[in-house]
């Protein structure tokens, strides 16, 4: 007979574990109300990502006289700007979020899982209890489940999103008019791609962020090449600033300071953090230990403290991304169905800011080695002198690359620069290998290429 497993949550975590499963022959059933692909897919990496793609654009052309490109008007005299369609942007966006959606939904009809349309929770007995959408309830036998509910925005009873004005990350995209100026509060990465984004889309934007720097979590060197692009490109940033409140007026929004300070603007997005989605799933009463703040307790290979019952992405909290979440996932399955498993390794993890220019990096920190709980050494090569970065008119960003002295194994690195997300995968590939940056440095690259300065920064760490 086969392994019944049930799969609370259609996001990452869950739809990736559902394919496992499947192929490694067990009875599957994904219980989700918010929609196949999860806040990943529908309100989240998806859409931002696809927003952010019309921003480079726009960021791109607004560079491109440079490159000895202009712009001309019916007349024949230069036009002197871009306009966005924010309207026909966001409907874009939300077409695809669906379409990629429907897709994943279609895939795992192929592989034979179930998908019900509902809300779960454990009865405490090894069973699912499905609420359904249709107003009735069903009751599924489960040998494994599997928790995947994801999180969402998190808000302050004196910042409450109303949908129109005042915005979760989550809202933006019902916005069909131009906003006359943004408020961006919170500067981590949600808030800091946001704010990149609706400048680069020509709207001005403020960001109210409550720590010394911009994504106080990301490398201090990128960060601070971030912030400076930010604010040579017009952006006011608002460093040590933080919000008390959050108020509208007709079509004016006020962001009140803790120091007395206010800013207004047309529209607010509040980019303060997550929580989970693990409230009234009788998840404590069936033996699953939370931590705080609601996130579930999970060891490195998805198990939570309760038999049979495993928990994987954003509701976790260990690390959140996508790829982490559908990871989670699939090793959750690996190990209950006893399959080959590695533990989940997070010093393996690649991760990128998609801001402009976007920050990616891999494995050890800088602040790691700084602070001695890891022994590198260190080398950081700016993009400036790379010949491809030159034809393009990049100036800004550099690769950075840490590894251990004496064996010369590459343990982390980072990238700032365009499309740092796809320059990121050598590295990723070196760390997880553990490879030597000499063998880093023998692989060939293309000549000219920003993957030119991976390679020569890992020559510069050479040693006879």
């Amino acid at each position: 007979m086969s392994d019944k497993v049930v799969i609370i949550g259609g996001g990452p975590g869950g739809y990736e574990a559902a394919h496992v499963a499947a192929q490694l022959g067990a009875e599957v059933t994904i219980v989700d109300s918010d929609g196949v692909g999860g806040s990943a897919v529908l309100t989240d990496c998806v859409p931002s990502k696809t927003l952010i793609a019309t921003a480079e654009v726009m960021s791109e052309l607004a560079g491109s006289a440079e490159l000895g490109v202009s712009f001309l008007d019916n007349e024949g005299d230069a036009a002197h700007s871009i306009k966005v369609d924010l309207a026909r942007v966001n409907a874009r966006v939300k077409q695809l979020a669906a379409d990629q959606s429907s897709d994943i939904a279609r895939r795992l009809e192929r592989d034979g899982v179930r998908l019900v349309s509902g809300r779960g929770r454990l009865d405490g007995t090894g069973r699912v209890v499905a609420t359904l959408a249709d107003g009735g309830e069903e009751t599924i036998e489960a040998d494994a489940v599997l928790v995947a509910t994801g999180a969402a925005p998190r808000t302050l009873p004196t910042a409450q999103p109303d949908g129109e004005r005042i915005l979760t990350w989550e809202q933006v995209y019902d916005l069909t008019e131009v906003p006359t100026s943004m408020i961006v509060v919170g500067s981590g990465v949600t808030g800091a791609e946001f704010a990149s984004a609706y400048m680069n889309l020509g709207i001005p934007v403020t960001l109210v962020s409550s720590r010394d720097r911009v994504l106080p979590g990301e490398d201090a060197d990128a960060a601070g090449v971030l912030e400076e692009v930010l604010k040579r490109r017009g952006m006011n940033v608002l460093s040590k600033s933080r919000m008390e409140s959050v108020t509208r007026s007709g079509g004016t929004v006020t962001v009140t300071l803790t120091d007395g300070r206010t800013v207004e603007g047309s529209h607010c997005i509040l980019a303060l953090g997550s929580v989970p989605n693990t409230a009234d799933m009788g998840l404590e009463e069936a033996g699953v230990i939370l931590k705080d703040g609601g996130f579930v307790n999970v060891d490195r290979v998805s198990r939570t403290s309760a038999r049979g019952v495993y928990s994987a992405g954003d509701c976790t909290g260990v690390l959140m991304l996508a790829s982490v979440a559908a990871m989670q996932g699939r090793i959750a399955m690996w190990h209950f169905l006893g399959d080959t498993v590695h533990p989940l390794d997070l010093k393996k993890v690649s991760s990128n800011v998609f801001t402009a220019p976007e920050i990616a990096t891999v494995g050890w920190s800088q602040q790691a080695v700084d602070s001695g709980e890891m022994q590198a050494e260190v080398v950081m090569l700016p993009l400036s002198g790379n010949p491809r970065a030159k034809m393009q008119g990049v100036r800004d960003g550099f690769v950075k690359l840490f590894c251990r002295p004496g064996t010369g194994i590459v343990v982390g690195g980072v990238v700032v620069g365009p499309r740092a997300s796809e320059l990121i995968h050598p590295l990723s590939l070196a760390v997880a290998e553990s490879l030597t940056a000499d063998q880093l440095a023998q692989a060939f690259t293309v000549y000219p290429s920003m993957s030119g300065s991976v390679a020569e920064a890992a020559r510069r760490l050479h040693r006879f």
